[in-house]
């Protein structure tokens, strides 16, 4: 794996951080790549419990680099890198760069972002992916594509909707106003404000982490799937997933830890 993203595990939790820390953890098409693999390689990872997604330097990350940017003045091939392009080109209707956020989204185990310095643009937009995002309070927050004369196209669609009225997403859109840590709470863009965001969200990871995997995972799925879905298919997905705990061998030893007052031993997830 790329040394533009490192993964270390301890405990259960996975700290997953941009490493390009002289961009700021701008991302070019390497730094693309390197996103999405870290992500998709913790997808099938039983041992990892929750994921916690930070940036190495000043910043989380500052968006897109510069020399993409000026790219943009010439030809479309050479902004985006070779090999890379705004069309899926897979099954999967997102393209290369929208795949970097949404990946967090996807994998089965809960991710909080730790947010500081910047989260501009692409930047923003991947931390957006998020389940959790904990931010600190001098933390910079924009989706800038304005500024660029573009429209922020790194999975907002399937992200931003669920955190913001329609209202503010396009005023944040058409504006690209720059949002610290209370400004971005009082929006629920971010969870909490800490001063240490990177041991905030790792001691709520460890918390996540000593709960059953299988329901942790399980409810991942529930409120993903079935957020935006119609009232059906939520009902319907409730009652599937608790089926499968019911009785499970992470279930019995949650009940068993309780009554116990001990602290549980779980599998890894079925």
């Amino acid at each position: 794996m790329s040394d533009l993203v490192t993964i270390e595990v301890n405990h259960h939790v996975a700290d997953v951080r941009l490493n390009r820390p002289d961009k700021m953890n701008a991302v070019n098409p390497a730094m693309w790549k390197a996103i999405y693999e870290a992500g998709a390689s913790l997808m099938e990872n039983r041992e990892v419990r929750a994921v916690v997604l930070s940036g190495n330097g000043r910043g989380f990350c500052a968006g897109l680099d510069m020399a993409s940017m000026q790219g943009m003045t010439g030809q479309r091939e050479e902004a985006n890198g070779p090999g890379m392009s705004m069309k899926s080109g897979t099954e999967k209707p997102e393209n290369e760069f929208q795949r970097a956020a949404l990946v967090w989204k996807r994998i089965p185990m809960p991710v909080i972002g730790a947010i500081h310095g910047v989260a501009y643009g692409a930047g923003a937009q991947i931390a957006m992916g998020a389940d959790i995002r904990i931010g600190a309070p001098d933390m910079r927050f924009s989706i800038l594509e304005i500024k660029w004369g573009l429209i922020p196209d790194v999975g907002i669609t399937q992200t931003l909707r669920n955190v913001v009225p329609l209202d503010v997403a396009k005023e944040l859109t058409w504006t690209g106003r720059i949002l610290d840590g209370p400004a971005a709470k009082e929006l629920g863009i971010v969870t909490h404000i800490s001063e240490e965001p990177l041991a905030h969200a790792l001691e709520l990871a460890s918390e996540i982490a000593s709960k059953s995997p299988d329901a942790i995972r399980r409810g991942k799925t529930l409120l993903e799937t079935a957020w935006n879905a119609d009232e059906r298919t939520g009902l319907e997905l409730e009652a599937q997933l608790q089926g499968e705990l019911v009785g499970s061998t992470n279930q019995v030893e949650s009940i068993k830890a309780n009554f116990e007052k001990r602290p549980p031993q779980f599998q890894p997830p079925s």
